[in-house]
């Protein structure tokens, strides 16, 4: 299948998936739901609308105007599926089909069955992908994978794929940067930032840097719409857990109803908790962003050096690669990628030195 046509299959599925998020019969809600109870619809919409965003065919040209196909023997590719937030393995598949080589697929426990729906969506649009796409519990004979964990299955994942070229993803996190001249739709974005899929994305903001001077209650005005998070028992649990572990440690924190707030070092928070650090100059917090590099995901601020917009976090294009690697480079480039930290890549800035769309279109 030709590079035009592979586009054009996977534009089609993004109309598809406007179609569904705007008359949503077919989308499996309930069979998500009570796979995965932090699967809301609200959240499912969110990530089908985010992926169909994405397949547009403005921004599909836009991410390949960057890269030099050339026709190559199809390789296999191993993908090891994060589940943490709906669809969030998507990205990966996308990268392996449009390089035009095969997707050896595991998928995550917490995410079978949008992934499967969305793997369907497609072969119903371009019934050849389905040789293309196949599904396993134990990944092997793959010439090259991808593998999405956390700290701790990194490393089995390091020793398990050594002899292959890999990428190993980690925790990571986003964070925000105040400076005291945002808006209120600014500090509302933040709202979304933080709490979309009650936080549990690797692109939801866990920590927030303020002046020395600012009062970080400021911000909770232009919270308060997002306090319908609270009525999710999942998330409800994790609230009333960390405000009782507070209370009884006398940990001094602020509390808005919903979610709570404390001053850490740490950059990754527990669910319903949101850290906040006090920077001295700007300075000093870019030389913190940079050493702290390796467990950011993206910078969320306003008027800052390759920032993510407020309220864009959860809204990644297809040239902002997990981890900073860029994905696709290491698919058609084959080698195991080495890591260099960007806040807001371009297409071209791949995760890990790795450029996926190379890496993809080499094998």
């Amino acid at each position: 299948m030709e590079l035009e046509k592979r586009i054009s299959v996977l534009i089609g599925l993004g109309k598809q998936l406007n179609k569904v998020s705007t008359s949503p019969a077919g989308i499996p809600y309930q069979e998500a739901y009570q796979s995965n109870p932090w699967f809301t619809p609200e959240s499912i919409n969110q990530a089908i609308q985010g992926i169909a965003w994405m397949l547009e065919e403005e921004n599909l040209n836009q991410w390949l105007k960057a890269y030099n196909f050339k026709d190559r023997d199809a390789k296999t590719v191993g993908i090891v599926m994060a589940g943490n937030i709906p669809l969030v393995g998507f990205h990966d598949l996308l990268c392996v089909l449009i390089s035009g080589h095969y997707a050896l697929i595991k998928l995550s426990r917490q995410d079978t069955v949008l992934m499967n729906w969305i793997i369907d969506l497609l072969i119903d649009i371009e019934p050849a992908w389905k040789n293309r796409i196949e599904k396993r519990e134990v990944l092997k004979g793959m010439d090259a994978v991808i593998a999405t964990g956390s700290d701790n299955t990194s490393r089995y994942f390091e020793y398990y794929f050594r002899h292959i070229p890999h990428i190993i993803r980690k925790n990571r996190t986003a964070v925000a940067v105040i400076q005291g001249n945002e808006t209120e739709a600014d500090l509302a974005g933040l709202g979304n930032d933080i709490y979309q899929y009650f936080g549990l994305g690797c692109r939801n903001v866990s920590t927030v840097f303020i002046p020395e001077s600012y009062d970080i209650r400021k911000l909770f005005p232009a919270l308060d719409v997002q306090e319908s998070i609270g009525d999710h028992h999942k998330y409800r649990n994790n609230y009333d857990y960390n405000k009782s572990i507070y209370l009884i440690n006398k940990v001094p924190h602020f509390d808005n109803g919903f979610s709570l707030w404390t001053q850490g070092d740490a950059l990754v928070s527990p669910i319903s908790v949101t850290y906040y650090q006090h920077y001295p100059t700007m300075g000093q917090l870019e030389k913190t962003l940079v050493d702290q590099g390796e467990k950011i995901q993206c910078v969320i601020g306003k008027g800052l050096k390759n920032a993510v917009t407020f309220g864009q976090a959860q809204r990644p294009a297809p040239w902002d690669y997990a981890d900073n690697v860029d994905t696709f480079l290491f698919i058609i480039q084959p080698k195991t990628p080495k890591y260099r930290h960007y806040q807001r890549p371009a297409p071209w800035d791949y995760a890990d030195n790795v450029d996926t769309l190379a890496f993809l279109a080499e094998l």
